[in-house]
């Protein structure tokens, strides 16, 4: 399968999610019919349809505030630029997307924004201490990969879609403590109710982790295309798994946005558990694609001289 097949396969996917979406929202709406008088549905429908369209037209600058990012010049880190720009080149990109940086020493990235005119990339500190020219190129050319193929405002409409399902979750528990409803002591209506906070935040995060997980393989292979460096890519993830360092600011709604997880990090059993909940394919089945795909082997002899931690 070609790279364009792959992409048009995942937006049919991406379709598909969003119809379960959709079905899952109906279920916790009907929920909340059961013990929530009309007026107090009518006024909650209405406020989470005001607050989905300020999240989708404010997301990128959401993101940069939860993450600590700031947008920077040229002068100011001309490597992390000139990584972006060669990346929006060789993407065929009309434009070069802002570059923001996040004052933090784990190294890690993502791209963000509700469209590629809107779009911006975001590189830790700890990224450019770390990374190499040639494994940063690699890393920019990911965050560009998820721009082009419109990752950007897609898993920016997963983060608003998790963000109503939350919500809902909270006006459900909300009626269920204090009242305010009707049925309250009906037994079938509370089962109903508490199914309806289970499925919340586990739909939230499943919608997440579908969109996630298969774009992050797409990425890499479109990385590898753009610069032409599929070797480059698979350094780049060897070097991000060998260091354990977590990004300070972060949390479950935006973490989807990063090259790698930034919310479990290190090795073990709690590693290995943290891994089952994740947004991200692992790290050795990510070199492994591309290992396949680049009919190579990856030599990881070079991560004695990188100051990993």
């Amino acid at each position: 399968m070609t790279l364009q097949q792959q992409i048009r396969a995942n937006r049919w996917r991406t379709l598909l999610l969003f119809v379960l979406f959709a079905v899952l929202a109906a279920v916790i709406l009907g929920a909340v019919a059961l013990v929530a008088d009309l007026s107090i549905l009518i006024v909650a429908g209405i406020g989470l349809v005001v607050y989905g369209l300020v999240m989708w037209f404010a997301s990128g600058s959401v993101v940069a505030s939860l993450a600590g990012a700031h947008p920077i010049t040229r002068d100011q880190h001309p490597e992390l630029w000139q990584a972006v720009e060669a990346a929006a080149v060789g993407a065929g990109l009309p434009r070069t997307p802002a570059v923001y940086i996040i004052e933090d020493p784990a190294p890690n990235a993502f791209a963000a924004g509700r469209d590629p005119k809107h779009a911006y990339v975001a590189a830790t500190t700890g990224l450019l201490q770390i990374m190499g020219p040639r494994e940063l190129r690699a890393v920019m050319a990911h965050e560009i990969a998820h721009v082009r193929n419109r990752d950007v405002r897609l898993m920016s409409l997963a983060a608003v879609l998790a963000g109503v399902l939350l919500i809902l979750s909270d006006i459900l528990l909300r009626v269920l403590v204090f009242g305010g409803g009707r049925n309250n002591n009906n037994p079938f209506a509370l089962i109903g109710v508490i199914v309806a906070l289970i499925l919340a935040p586990i739909g939230a995060a499943m919608i997440q982790m579908a969109l996630s997980r298969r774009r992050e393989y797409l990425a890499d292979a479109s990385a590898a295309e753009i610069t032409g460096d599929a070797e480059g890519m698979a350094r780049a993830l060897a070097v991000l798994e060998a260091d354990t360092r977590q990004v300070g600011h972060v949390g479950r709604a935006t973490a989807h946005l990063y090259i790698e997880s930034p919310l479990v990090k290190g090795r073990g059993l709690m590693g290995s558990l943290g891994g089952l909940f994740q947004t991200h394919p692992s790290m050795p089945d990510r070199i492994a694609a591309l290992e396949q795909a680049g009919g190579f082997t990856l030599d990881r002899s070079f991560l004695a001289t990188v100051p990993v931690q």
